[in-house]
């Protein structure tokens, strides 16, 4: 059962959460799903493309792969600024377009160069569309559903990467340049394909002025406001959780526990069911910003315990180191869903009315920057120090969890404060 904006139950509408009643979020579900379709066909073949055909060493792919990383932290707030001055749709286009023709490009690279400095522009299109996309949705959806709207969108991005990771079967058991190259191809027409449907959707335009209502209170740039930084640093800490069940996850069962090799993909799998299961529903009580970030502590607590719960795993029988991994991944789950939907309602509550695109940057910058060190600042704590690693993993999400309803606090204050009218000084007549 869903809840429209009035508040009113949709009972009759059930099927809401295959087809959404909203018709823009519809819209936006397909955009989603076939541009993740094409995102799940990339992320399964790419490393696997750029070490087996082009023949680069995997040492260098990953250094390449983090200089692009590290381009993709640097383009939020830069991307945003030009969405904010020139609108969210037009720009959000460019850039889709622009990783269309770079993706394009990967096929003809030739030499370790070329595809450092590919695959530095493909990121930063990516991540700087994803910036601009977060800036679209506070634009096209009304503030008391763009929360609701982006998790329904969320679990329709698990859906089409599941799909392209399907899909991406066929290349791996072809294993030849030509599967590969029609795999990439078939990327680039999602891309293109995705960018015509964003020309096409349909964006409120800006409202008139009205020289009588008072002029919108700035208080200055995203980057100078420091609680706001801070929320965006703690929910980017919060997104090593990512890295921790991607990565960290199957190198700890593989190397460390007696655990069945097969429960790398069911730990997969509990995650996945358990996102799309529940997303949506995670979202309930984030309205207000003072609750989200309990919600938030709520979320990150879950994910401190889920790494005790897979340091547990080491050293255990078979079946009592696959409870632990089982409940963990279940935990972790259970946080991600209500951490990401506390996010987003805090990145998008706490910014300022007419600069999302900058806000939604520095917010988006937080989450890149984890995407980039996060592999290996898992690995080496979990690989590298074992059950202790996972302790101080748990530490690290456990100081990010407590600390967001105190950083929110002084977010709040600071627009309280902002708010407040100034009072005219009175004067006398001469």
């Amino acid at each position: 059962m869903t809840t429209t904006s009035s508040g009113a139950s949709t009972t009759s509408r059930a099927p809401s959460r295959l087809l959404h009643p909203d018709p823009v979020i519809r819209r936006l579900a397909a955009i989603t799903l076939v541009n993740t379709l094409g995102n799940g066909l990339f992320m399964t073949l790419g490393a696997l493309y750029f070490t087996r055909i082009l023949g680069f060493g995997a040492a260098r792919v990953g250094l390449g792969l983090t200089a692009a990383g590290l381009c993709g932290v640097l383009i939020g707030v830069p991307a945003g600024r030009v969405a904010d001055r020139w609108g969210t749709k037009p720009v959000l286009v460019a850039l889709v377009a622009l990783e269309a023709v770079g993706t394009a490009c990967y096929p003809l690279v030739g030499n370790f160069t070329a595809f450092v400095l590919l695959a530095c522009a493909v990121t930063a299109a990516d991540r700087g569309s994803a910036t601009v996309r977060n800036a679209l949705y506070a634009e096209v959806l009304p503030a008391d559903r763009r929360v609701a709207g982006r998790a329904y969108l969320r679990v329709v991005t698990n859906v089409g990467i599941g799909v392209g990771t399907g899909l991406a079967a066929l290349a791996l058991q072809a294993d030849n340049r030509g599967a590969y190259t029609a795999a990439i191809l078939a990327d680039v027409a999602t891309f293109a394909v995705v960018t015509v449907m964003y020309a096409l959707l349909p964006t409120p335009g800006r409202p008139p002025h009205d020289p009588a209502a008072p002029a919108a209170r700035r208080t200055g740039s995203a980057l100078r406001n420091r609680p706001y930084l801070a929320v965006a640093a703690l929910s980017g800490l919060l997104g090593l959780q990512f890295a921790v069940i991607e990565v960290g996850v199957p190198l700890w069962i593989v190397q460390h526990t007696d655990a069945p090799r097969v429960m790398v993909s069911a730990c997969l799998i509990v995650n996945t069911v358990l996102v799309v299961a529940l997303q949506v529903r995670a979202t309930r009580g984030t309205e207000e910003p003072a609750a989200a970030a309990r919600i938030f502590r709520r979320g990150g607590l879950l994910v401190t315990v889920s790494c005790l719960a897979f340091a547990c795993a080491h050293g255990l029988p078979v079946w009592l180191a696959v409870v632990c991994l089982l409940a963990g991944s279940v935990l972790q789950a259970l946080g991600e869903v209500l951490g990401q939907a506390a996010g987003w309602a805090l990145g998008y509550d706490l910014a300022e009315e007419g600069a999302h695109g900058e806000y939604q940057g520095v917010f988006n910058t937080g989450f890149s920057a984890a995407m980039m060190l996060g592999p290996a600042l898992v690995t080496s704590a979990v690989i590298g120090h074992g059950p202790v690693g996972w302790v101080a993993i748990a530490a690290l999400f456990a100081a990010a969890s407590l600390a967001m309803v105190p950083t929110v606090g002084r977010a709040l204050a600071r627009r309280a404060a902002a708010d407040v009218p100034v009072r005219p000084v009175a004067t006398t007549a001469a």
